[in-house]
């Protein structure tokens, strides 16, 4: 779409005044938190831990956002220029990083419902119980739905980011750079509620023993490598083989039930880091929709 006269007479005047060639400290408390956001993949000691500490990160990152959209200059630059492709991107973002988080949130409420579900079950009926293998089966079934689910939303997050110019505008850059770490989150915190993919045939026997059963572990490190998820599904699939016996149903039983009251609390805490973070975005969307408004 062609510049307005105004926009074809102020352009260079709004890049070169308006958004100097030395970032201001926002932008540049925005790349801290970007590069803390980097680190903590080094610095916690699992999944769930991992991806608690990035949405607290993303909170922080997106509170200094929202100062950055305060700034004069940021919004004489998008007001000048709201026929730019790069303010239309930034609209088309915001509302991705929207519909992305919504997606993570209904994951993750799902995959708790379901958890509780099956922890009230399993405090009502013992390990050896047929009527509980078909409640885990069940569940097992729950699983697949979500799974489904995430992987439609892992693959809408894949078509809509496309390649997209570079800009010299630091703010441009910087939201850019913020929108794609942000859709890296999101789309670790859906790859960890899909969990594992594990076979429900006998075939997978001999890897779900490997995994769930204490005395079969061979390291003590591969174990706090696996997310918690990962390990349920394991314990709930070593239940419903044909070949554990029923002792071995019972220690399976005991382990899920050990494993239900790990995840239930991280699960609750990511479901209210999205909550917050959510409540972050949608600010965001509204301050960009009044500036190009104004």
């Amino acid at each position: 779409m062609a510049s307005s006269p105004l926009n074809q007479k102020s352009n260079y005047h709004a890049r070169s005044v308006s958004l100097p060639s030395r970032p201001h400290p926002l932008i540049l408390q925005c790349n801290e938190h970007l590069c803390r956001l980097g680190a903590s993949d080094t610095t916690s000691s699992s999944p769930s831990t991992t991806l608690r500490s990035k949405l607290s990160c993303l909170q922080d990152l997106y509170e200094c956002v929202e100062k950055l959209l305060q700034l004069p200059q940021s919004q004489q630059a998008i007001v000048l220029e709201r026929h730019e492709k790069w303010v239309e991107e930034l609209f088309d973002g915001s509302l991705h990083l929207l519909d992305a988080c919504s997606a993570a949130k209904d994951a993750v409420i799902h995959t708790k419902e379901c958890t509780r579900e099956l922890q009230s079950i399993m405090r009502r009926r013992r390990g050896d119980d047929m009527g509980f293998e078909r409640e885990v089966r069940k569940y097992l079934m729950s699983r697949k739905v979500v799974k489904k689910a995430v992987q439609r939303a892992l693959k809408g997050m894949e078509s809509k980011r496309g390649n997209k110019n570079h800009e010299n505008l630091a703010m441009v850059s910087t939201l850019r750079e913020i929108e794609a770490a942000t859709l890296n989150v999101f789309e670790s915190l859906l790859s960890y509620i899909i969990g594992p993919k594990l076979r429900s045939k006998p075939s997978s026997w001999s890897l779900v023993s490997k995994l769930v059963l204490p005395k079969r572990v061979a390291c003590d490190n591969e174990e706090t490598e696996r997310s918690e998820i990962e390990m349920v599904d394991a314990a709930l699939y070593a239940i419903i083989s044909e070949k554990a016996s029923k002792s071995d149903h019972i220690v399976n039983a005991e382990n899920v039930q050990n494993l239900l009251g790990k995840l239930e609390p991280n699960v609750q805490d990511l479901e209210e880091g999205l909550e917050r973070l959510f409540r972050r975005l949608i600010k965001t969307r509204v301050s960009l929709l009044n500036i190009f408004n104004h």
